[in-house]
């Protein structure tokens, strides 16, 4: 078993869809991030190619000169994919509740999630549907920081090391046959912010774990 019980249990255990009931019109990570993981999806998006935003919002960092055949959305808030203007069509679906995703097998060129996957409970089911709907040669790209929504991240995520953080990550594609080995992104934030100015330290810390269908 890749998690035990108690590692897939958040310590507010209502029903995401409340918690995610009122659309956040904000940016969770910082400019640095949001500059790399751009620039991640620039090195390793092609164009013309079909792209799932898995857990999106009302920004998706994909690079503005990149024209896609297809951005779908997926999330828990309707108006912020509403408000996305880079998806080209959005579904809202509880991945923790149903983790099959209402999409064709072999379908998609690229999944990307950008700080979100430390809320996914049960992960071997939702990397199980991305290999699926992957084509083959297909890319996964897993980014995120050190921030979260602490009541809602697993207890797997909540203990865990920045660094154990990775290796779980990595441990989620592991967990699936046909996945490529996961390659790891570290970096620290390029872009000082004010905490830096104010001498409180670096901007967001990036990672990203990256992986291609087989």
């Amino acid at each position: 078993m890749l998690l035990r019980p108690n590692q897939r249990t958040k310590l507010d255990d209502s029903n995401d869809k409340l918690f995610y009931s009122e659309p956040r019109f904000v940016t969770h990570v910082d400019e640095g991030f949001i500059q790399q993981v751009t620039d991640l999806y620039r090195q390793l998006l092609k164009p013309n190619t079909r792209i799932l935003d898995m857990m999106s919002s009302w920004v998706s960092h994909l690079p503005e000169e990149i024209e896609f055949s297809h951005v779908e959305g997926h999330g828990l808030n309707e108006k912020e994919l509403a408000r996305n203007p880079t998806l080209n069509h959005y579904f809202v679906q509880n991945l923790n509740e149903n983790p099959k995703f209402p999409l064709l097998d072999q379908d998609f060129d690229a999944v990307i999630n950008c700080v979100s996957v430390q809320y996914i409970q049960y992960p071997e089911a939702v990397f199980s549907e991305i290999h699926r709907i992957l084509k083959p040669g297909g890319v996964a790209i897993f980014s995120f920081s050190n921030r979260m929504f602490f009541q809602k991240a697993i207890e797997a995520w909540r203990e865990n090391s920045e660094k154990g953080r990775v290796e779980l990550v990595k441990s989620y594609f592991n967990s699936v046959p046909g996945f490529t080995s996961p390659e790891v992104i570290a970096r620290q934030s390029q872009v000082p912010n004010l905490l830096q100015w104010l001498g409180a330290g670096g901007g967001d810390p990036f990672y990203a774990v990256v992986a291609y269908k087989q």
